[in-house]
């Protein structure tokens, strides 16, 4: 069995009640949902809450919640992977194995079902634990400055000089989706390493949504993208 994960806590601090508040005319966690039900990848769409408004909204959306999350992984301090591993293992002891699963956070309004069909399809077709989606750094990481009591210094000063062209290219999680094989979420084994390859994504589909800030700057973003496929 194939499923669908998405992690949606009630304790949002930053952005109160974040993974149902309205973005763009919906829920924000309609958008995942209805991303991981037009990809047609999935045999269950699970979301993991502690949340009983959260439950309900996601299942008005389309999506299951067949138990609520324990208050042992619903801290601040509880990772993805524990969480993850939760629901396969519940799945399991019901008799109903899985096979991969994909994690597909509750606040990410830019994922597509492509995006989410070509995950699974470079993890099937290659010898990966993961495939997550990655963008690449707008900025030369090298030549990254830091601010100490008012006054700047670079990370890396021997790379002042260094033309941004002839520095290797970087990228970071897109926060989107992360596909999985069953016995590595159970397992516990860590995303980032040389087991788990990239699902890369254009920058401009690309926006983490942890501050006020940031929701306004996926909105804006998220309707212009609407627009320029409009016209």
């Amino acid at each position: 069995m194939r499923l669908a994960i998405i992690p949606a806590r009630g304790g949002s601090k930053r952005i109160p009640r974040k993974n149902i508040k309205p973005f763009c005319g919906k829920p924000m966690i309609a958008w995942s949902i209805e991303a991981a039900l037009q990809s047609g990848c999935f045999d269950r769409i699970v979301v993991s809450t502690d949340d009983a408004e959260i439950a309900e909204v996601a299942r008005q959306c389309g999506a299951e919640v067949p138990f609520m999350r324990p208050t042992e992984l619903s801290d601040d301090h509880t990772g993805t992977i524990p969480v993850i591993r939760h629901v396969i293992e519940w799945f399991n002891h019901q008799g109903l194995g899985v096979e991969q699963a994909c994690c597909l956070y509750a606040t990410a309004p830019f994922v597509s079902a492509e995006d989410l069909r070509l995950g699974l399809d470079i993890l099937q077709g290659n010898d990966c634990d993961y495939a997550f989606s990655v963008t690449s750094y707008a900025f030369p990481i090298q030549r990254a400055i830091r601010i100490n009591d008012g006054r700047v210094e670079m990370f890396n000063p021997e790379h002042f000089n260094t033309r941004s062209q002839d520095l290797e290219e970087a990228f970071h999680d897109a926060g989107q989706f992360y596909w999985g094989r069953a016995e590595a979420w159970l397992q516990g084994r860590m995303i980032f390493t040389p087991c788990s390859f990239p699902v890369l994504l254009p920058r401009h589909r690309v926006q983490d949504v942890d501050t006020p800030e940031d929701w306004v700057r996926a909105e804006w973003l998220f309707k212009a993208l609407k627009q320029d496929r409009e016209d």
